[in-house]
This record gives C-alpha cells, sequence and structure tokens, in this order.
C-alpha cells in the first residue's frame, strides 16, 4: 500500500511540475536552446499579444525554404507546447538540409498562463482558432492581436508549408475545416502525401479536417491554404487535454519523427491552386464544439 501510494505521490508530482510552467518558461527554454546551438538557432519575435506579452520563436536552419510549426492557440492544450519544444531542440541539433525553420511553441500566451482555451482581449475571451478569415467570409478576422501577428509572419517570411499543434483527439488533417460538404482540397494527392508521412510513428488517423474532427470557422488552416496556398496540417495529439510527464514523452516520441519527415518531403514552392471552387453549408457552423 506505501509502495503504491509512493508511486501516486510522484506521479502527481511530475503532472504538476508541467502544469505549473509559465510561458516565461517556454521563453527561459528558448533562450537555452539558441544559447546550445548558436549556430543554427536564433530568437524571432512575431509581435505583442493583446495581454502585452512578446509572442516568441525560434528561427532554426538557414535553407531557402521556410516552413513553420505553432503549438497552442488553445491555452490548455500545454501537451502540443511540450512537443513544439521538444521539435525546437530536435532542429537545433540537427537541422534539416535546404530548410528554414520557424518554431512558435505557445502563440495564446495569456491563455497558456492560466491553462485556458481561450485568450483575452481587453472586452472579451476569444478563440484563436476561430479568428482567421476563412473562405466561407464568416469568420475573422483578426481580433486578436496575436493571429494577425502569426498572419503577418507567415506572409512576411515566405512560409511554403505549416503544422499547429493542438490537443486532445488523435489525428492529423488538412483543409478544408469549415462547413461544408465540399471536403477534398485541391491538390488532395499531395496533402495525403503529407499526412502519411507525418504519422508513421503515431498512426494516427487522417484526412479532411471537416470530415475527421468536425466544421468550425476561421481556422488557421483554411486561411494559410485559402489566402496563399501554404501546406497546412493541424496535428490533433494523444488524449487528453492534461498528459502526465510519461504521456508528453510519449507525444513527443510519436510525433517530433513524423513532424521532421513532414518538413523535409513538404512542396518547396507554394500550392498554384488553393481558392475554395465548393459550397458553403453554414448549417454545420452550429455543430463547431470543443471540450475543455
Amino acid at each position: 500500500m506505501l509502495t503504491c501510494f509512493f508511486a501516486f505521490a510522484l506521479f502527481s508530482q511530475a503532472h504538476a511540475s508541467i502544469w505549473s510552467d509559465k510561458y516565461v518558461d517556454v521563453q527561459k527554454y528558448l533562450r537555452q536552446v539558441v544559447a546550445d546551438h548558436p549556430g543554427t538557432t536564433e530568437l524571432v519575435t512575431l509581435g505583442i499579444s493583446d495581454s502585452g506579452q512578446i509572442i516568441e520563436g525560434l528561427k532554426i536552419g538557414n535553407g531557402a525554404t521556410a516552413h513553420l510549426v505553432v503549438g497552442t492557440h488553445h491555452g490548455n492544450e500545454y501537451g502540443a507546447t511540450e512537443v513544439a519544444k521538444a521539435l525546437a531542440e530536435s532542429l537545433a541539433a540537427a537541422p534539416l538540409p535546404e530548410l528554414t525553420v520557424y518554431v512558435v511553441p505557445v502563440l495564446n500566451t495569456i491563455g497558456y498562463d492560466h491553462r485556458k482555451r481561450g485568450e483575452d482581449t481587453p472586452n472579451t475571451v476569444l478563440d484563436p482558432n476561430r479568428d482567421y478569415p476563412g473562405p466561407c467570409g464568416t469568420e475573422g478576422p483578426f481580433h486578436l492581436r496575436s493571429t494577425a501577428a502569426l498572419a503577418r509572419f507567415i506572409d512576411e517570411r515566405g512560409i511554403v508549408a505549416a503544422a499547429t499543434l493542438h490537443t486532445f483527439r488523435p489525428a492529423v488533417v488538412y483543409p478544408w475545416g469549415f462547413g461544408t460538404k465540399d471536403f477534398d482540397p485541391p491538390n488532395l494527392d499531395i496533402f495525403l502525401q503529407l499526412v502519411r508521412a507525418a504519422t508513421i510513428e503515431s498512426k494516427y488517423p487522417v484526412g479532411n479536417s471537416t470530415d475527421v474532427i468536425y466544421p468550425a470557422p476561421g481556422t488557421f488552416e483554411d486561411y494559410a491554404f485559402s489566402q496563399y496556398g501554404i501546406w497546412p496540417l493541424l496535428f490533433e495529439l494523444g488524449h487528453t487535454h492534461k498528459p502526465y510527464e510519461n504521456e508528453v514523452a510519449d507525444l513527443i516520441h510519436e510525433n517530433v519523427p513524423g513532424l521532421r519527415r513532414l518538413l523535409t518531403v513538404a512542396p518547396h514552392e507554394r500550392a498554384r491552386l488553393h481558392t475554395f471552387t465548393g459550397k458553403c453549408d453554414r448549417l454545420a457552423f452550429l455543430f463547431d464544439r470543443h471540450e475543455e
């Protein structure tokens, strides 16, 4: 009985150590990666959030093609932060040839500090991953400084492929993600190659975001693809918003190799065909949901 109690106490303590991390700890981590790998990494700034915090990330490598990985649109999805941090360290130690990869572990800084899904503004709380303008004209646009900063960043840096990291229903999905029965995007064959490459270790389900998860207006993936032809994938990691350290280790082990492979095999040019030509199903937006 005492042995079981002791094991449970250690397990709870490990969970608390991740749960208690703040955004300032992520910033310290980024600076430590730069200090450990000065030849391959540098600190980058996206902008300042509504909470007044500086949104930071890493530039890793010096290749001609630029890709992006963003964690924690939703502040309570801290498992995504840990995977992004582990990916950054992996890339810093072994950069991918011919690529520059930007890794932003936390977009929703104040939400991360309070383990809250939404992001605070002076007047309300908003969902960052419903704040991007999309093809149906009902989404966004950019009520948050964080999402506006990310939109500027992908434009200015010429991002070609992107992955956003979330929790908690295992899947790796591609556009379209808003309400439509016309699920398949242009270049479906390339998207299928990308999701299959990303899930060799994890064995996560793959497919269209609307079909595999649920319709959601204003997501980053639909904006990035429809606006720019960026190749975006959304990762739903694991089975919980509140992973223990051993579960975080599993998320890292299952997904960092797939993310590296995705970045390696992704096209070096944006998609030429990326306009949504189907029909918007506005009633489908009623099924947009999330679990805290």
